[in-house]
């Protein structure tokens, strides 16, 4: 069974940095693209950043550019996505999710229960 366990979360304040953690079990998690989405109330999901199945290939939502590392290490088949410079509106349930090949340029199938991030002013 394909699971992803996204933990890190909690409150920051504005300005500040947090890593998120998403811990890959059920699959050979080394094999297949990775990427972060998040949720905020009154929106829909919005991807965030996505890593190749190497790590040598990363892509990143505009409004993260710059702020926001997504890394991978794929012996401990852990995800992560490093948060700097913080702001109000990065505050949303941020999810992991697997993509269904090595590349971030399809679908995904599974995400992850997702852990919340809250940027106060």
């Amino acid at each position: 069974e394909v699971q992803l366990q996204a933990s890190g979360g909690g409150l920051v304040q504005a300005g500040g940095s947090m890593r998120l953690s998403c811990a890959a079990s059920g699959f050979t998690s080394r094999n297949y693209a990775m990427a972060w989405f998040r949720l905020a109330p009154g929106n829909e999901r919005e991807f965030v950043a996505a890593v190749s199945r190497t790590g040598s290939g990363t892509s990143y939502t505009d409004s993260v550019k710059g702020r926001f590392t997504i890394s991978r290490d794929n012996a401990k088949n852990t995800l992560y996505l490093q948060m700097s410079s913080l702001k109000p509106e990065d505050t949303a349930v941020y999810y992991c999710a697997k993509y269904v090949a090595e590349t971030y340029y399809g679908l995904c199938d599974y995400w992850g229960q997702g852990t919340q991030v809250t940027v106060s002013s």
